[in-house]
């Protein structure tokens, strides 16, 4: 949008379609706006997260007319990535500057799928009817270098996490050179945290903690777990800027900016720079907005920013489906009903009534033309959609079948070990500590058993004496010695005449 263009809109609104966040933008002034309603004179500006959409290199050769370039680059992509050919995606692209081939001009292409926008969107259309502009997140950066936040010189890199998303955007020159959505959003980094530390932390805590806690100064159970984690974020990064260099024949990455939607006591910067050994600073710019939060998340300031650009400072690449329509006499429908007002005019011989029905039918006809399209293009996509998510989901079960299998066999010979080197040497000394004292009392071992019931664990002792107060004894002397260890009891002592023996079974329970 050009400021000429922007010069007929009072006041711009930002969208986070994600969380369902909108930032309202009036003279260099943002506040959040709870409940977004459609405005005529507001311009409405969304973007992309990484995930949302597919981003490649192509090459097209410079032979191409200008004119021819759009299908030609539409052609390669669905020929390059394999894209299901039912599917209408909708392609954007931006000519890469960096290039030294010859023969063929290089150019950046986003793919989005139109069911994702359909989805992603919804709701936000349903609030406030109509979005000029849809970017991909990485694209906004440009707005940096156009208005000389940042110098334009060398390689910068930029990291930014948000709740549903993280990626790593690289400029060389103050043009796009690489993007890559990395799988360390905040909700990521929570379930990775809880893996790391092998309990479950409430989310909102995890992120208040983050908030609040600097790890330099905190003395939380936290803080070695954290400082894991991070060192993890940083390793992935480091072999993405690893590779992007080696791909990219880059020398040096000048700056790397880091940061978050939320405002982190512990800086990412201080933190990368030691772990990346490239100068880091905060995800953090002047833009010269003022607002009621003192945290800002920069995606919304940068689309705030973006809409003061003229068109040759700014990538146009508009993703949009929301379009407002024309002005009334620009319109199609516009322009027929005049054009039926005139001949009606001039030709008033006619009657009305006729005119009218066949205006009306004709506009109906365009109507029902119009649903039967969209409805066949929405059918044809999620068809395909469903197709491919079922072949997805039988690969990923039998996947799933592998690892449930293998876990099973390492379960097993855990538990296995485990009874080896626990349950064994445990029952051997327990059994040597019940049965040292047998021959002091006069008292033999006929049987010995071990069981477990109900997380009971249970030995039974066959007790044999000539007398039944040398069994009554060892149970006393048990009984004193280690009452704090066990548990003893014995239900009765029987005399056989025939051995002219006492027998009893005593239970020996572990405390």
């Amino acid at each position: 949008m050009s400021n000429q263009t922007n010069h007929s809109f009072s006041s711009v609104i930002s969208v986070n379609p994600y969380n369902d966040i909108y930032i309202g933008g009036k003279a260099s002034f943002l506040s959040q706006i709870k409940t977004p309603e459609y405005q005529k004179e507001q311009f409405a500006i969304s973007y992309l997260n990484s995930q949302g959409f597919i981003n490649s290199q192509i090459a097209i050769s410079k032979n191409i007319p200008e004119e021819d370039l759009y299908d030609a680059i539409n052609n390669k992509v669905y020929d390059e990535l394999g894209l299901d050919q039912a599917v209408t995606y909708q392609i954007q692209y931006i000519e890469a500057f960096n290039s030294l081939d010859e023969n063929n001009k290089t150019f950046h292409v986003f793919i989005v799928d139109p069911l994702v926008l359909a989805q992603t969107y919804q709701k936000a259309v349903e609030r406030i009817k109509y979005i000029d502009v849809i970017i991909p997140a990485p694209l906004l950066i440009k707005s940096l270098y156009s208005k000389g936040i940042i110098e334009s010189h060398g390689v910068h890199c930029f990291v930014y996490f948000q709740e549903n998303d993280a990626f790593v955007a690289v400029y060389s020159e103050h043009e796009f050179l690489f993007t890559k959505s990395i799988k360390y959003s905040l909700v990521q980094i929570h379930e990775r945290f809880c893996e790391i530390y092998g309990e479950r932390v409430d989310y909102e805590y995890f992120i208040e903690f983050l908030k609040t806690e600097t790890l330099k100064d905190t003395l939380s159970e936290y803080k070695d777990y954290i400082i894991k984690l991070y060192k993890e974020i940083f390793s992935n990064i480091n072999d993405i800027l690893t590779y992007v260099k080696r791909a990219f024949e880059i020398d040096k990455i000048e700056t790397v900016y880091i940061g978050a939607e939320i405002n982190t006591a512990t800086h990412f910067d201080e933190m990368a720079e030691v772990e990346l050994k490239i100068k880091c600073e905060n995800f953090d710019f002047q833009y010269g907005y003022t607002s009621e939060s003192t945290h800002v998340d920069q995606l919304h300031a940068l689309m705030h920013l973006y809409t003061t650009l003229d068109e040759k400072e700014k990538y146009d690449s508009n993703f949009t489906l929301y379009h407002r329509p024309p002005k009334f006499i620009k319109r199609e429908s516009g322009k027929l009903i005049l054009v039926t007002a005139a001949s009606l005019l001039l030709a008033f011989i006619y009657p009305m009534a006729y005119w009218s029905l066949t205006y009306a039918q004709g506009v109906r006809y365009d109507m029902l033309t119009q649903e039967y399209n969209e409805v066949h293009n929405i059918r044809t996509t999620r068809e395909a959609t469903i197709n491919k998510t079922e072949a997805e989901k039988a690969k990923f079960l039998a996947l799933l079948k592998a690892e449930e299998d293998d876990y099973n066999a390492k379960k097993a010979t855990l538990i296995k070990i485990h009874d080896v080197k626990v349950n064994y040497p445990m029952k051997a000394k327990h059994i040597h500590l019940l049965t040292q004292n047998l021959n002091k009392f006069g008292v033999r071992l006929e049987i010995l058993s071990y069981e477990e019931k109900d997380k009971h664990k249970v030995f039974t002792l066959g007790l044999v004496a000539s007398k039944d107060k040398q069994i009554t004894q060892l149970i006393e002397h048990f009984t004193k010695e280690y009452d704090a260890q066990y548990k003893f009891s014995i239900e009765e002592i029987l005399y056989q005449d025939e051995s002219k023996k006492y027998f009893g079974e005593l239970k020996v329970e572990l405390l």
